[in-house]
């Protein structure tokens, strides 16, 4: 019996899980690993667990997600199935995290996946969930460890973003998409990582010694001044860990980010690309802010989740995260539309709602939540980025005594 050979170049898959191992997370010897994936991307897990052993992983745990047996619950479960989630298996992961484990996460799920089951019960399972999440996702957000998420061609998300082509081209073009923007289809990977990290530190390092006040985003649709925390700090590309491992956590990444402050953002902000949220496509989003609030949000597709989204609770409405991207970016050029946030968020200059993170401040690892809330810093169980940027947005920085300096002129950096 002969299998059909796979139209994902297994070269370049070889040369992902390399890079997820080595460039993503620096995984140390002697640390454990805890992955999770769609079983789909099983080909990339067993690649990743090499190359882990390989550069002396401890213990490599994977964790597998089935779309089926996802399904399979909204069309059989009973109603409070609904209001459950494995806190068992949450409280495990941040067991592991405190003690020393790395995390890698294998993103690749259909993104339509529930587009037609009850959005109630989407709704109360992803609560139940975000709720459950939170002991282990605390450990990642606030990046006491080093972790990574890379992206694996699932022909069910492949069929989302080329439903012309037949699921092996699809599959194929995604796997091409993935390599180029991933940066492992050039002959050294992680050299190539070390120049782009390396691009993204220069830019950090200019708008750290800026200090901006505030950033505000003019463009179609948008009028938008986004005040930053009291001693945020910016980070792009590489990021040390608390535990002292330089990790890239997103892979690709193109984006150099900072926290807002949650009480001063003012004005209107358009999307400028479709959000993909739960199996919901989200489009041209329209919000206005007042004391950093969203106290209006229209879409033309997509509206009533997004205002369920924004009534998740009090933090949902303030923004966690604004991020600048150039419209040049790789991403961006490819001109596809993942329906993935980790590859879309890349595409355009993005805010997040939502949670902030701590190390986007001035000696972040040392403060307390508390501190983090007094300098403007945004508390929530979501964060969902959503894309505001374009080739026909400009962004000053604005100083403290209100004095302006470009930073992007037509999507690209001034």
């Amino acid at each position: 019996m002969t299998h059909p050979a796979s139209p994902v170049d297994p070269v370049k898959l070889d040369k992902l899980a390399e890079v997820a191992v080595r460039v993503g997370l620096q995984l140390q010897k002697g640390q454990d690993l805890v992955m999770t994936a769609p079983i789909a991307a099983l080909p990339l897990v067993r690649l990743i667990t090499k190359h882990a052993y390989m550069a002396g992983a401890g213990l490599v745990s994977t964790f597998y997600a089935d779309e089926e047996a996802t399904l399979a619950r909204y069309r059989h479960a009973p109603d409070e199935s609904f209001d459950r989630a494995a806190d068992w298996l949450y409280e495990g992961m941040a067991k592991a995290y405190a003690n020393g484990a790395a995390r890698l996460a294998i993103a690749g799920d259909n993104p339509m996946l529930l587009a037609n089951e009850a959005p109630s019960k989407v709704a109360r399972a992803n609560k139940a969930n975000s709720m459950a999440y939170k002991p282990a996702l605390e450990k990642i957000a606030n990046f006491d460890i080093n972790w990574n998420i890379v992206s694996y061609p699932n022909p069910s998300w492949a069929k989302q973003v080329f439903p012309d082509d037949p699921e092996d081209v699809a599959v194929e073009k995604l796997a091409n998409a993935i390599f180029a923007a991933s940066r492992v289809d050039v002959a050294d990977p992680v050299a190539a990582w070390a120049t782009h990290n390396a691009n993204l530190a220069k830019r950090s390092a200019w708008l750290n010694g800026e200090r901006f006040s505030a950033l505000h985003f003019t463009g179609p649709g948008t009028d938008l001044t986004v005040g930053l925390a009291d001693g945020h700090e910016w980070h792009g590309g590489a990021s040390t860990a608390k535990n002292g491992i330089t990790c890239n956590p997103n892979i690709p990444t193109e984006e150099v980010f900072t926290t807002p402050h949650a009480l001063r953002v003012e004005g209107h902000v358009s999307s400028t690309k479709p959000l993909s949220h739960q199996g919901t496509l989200i489009d041209d989003i329209r919000v206005r802010f007042e004391g950093g609030r969203i106290v209006e949000a229209k879409a033309s597709k997509g509206e009533a989740v997004l205002n369920k989204v924004l009534d998740t609770d009090e933090g949902a409405r303030r923004l966690g995260e604004v991020a600048l991207v150039p419209h040049s970016s790789p991403i961006s050029a490819s001109g596809i539309l993942f329906y993935n946030t980790l590859f879309d968020e890349n595409a355009s200059c993005h805010i997040a709602l939502g949670q902030c993170y701590s190390k986007c401040f001035l000696d972040g690892a040392s403060l307390t939540p508390e501190q983090i809330r007094a300098q403007g810093g945004n508390e929530s169980l979501i964060h969902i980025d959503w894309m505001i940027g374009s080739d026909k947005v400009d962004i000053d920085g604005v100083r403290a005594d209100g004095s302006r300096v470009p930073v992007m002129r037509a999507g690209e950096w001034a």
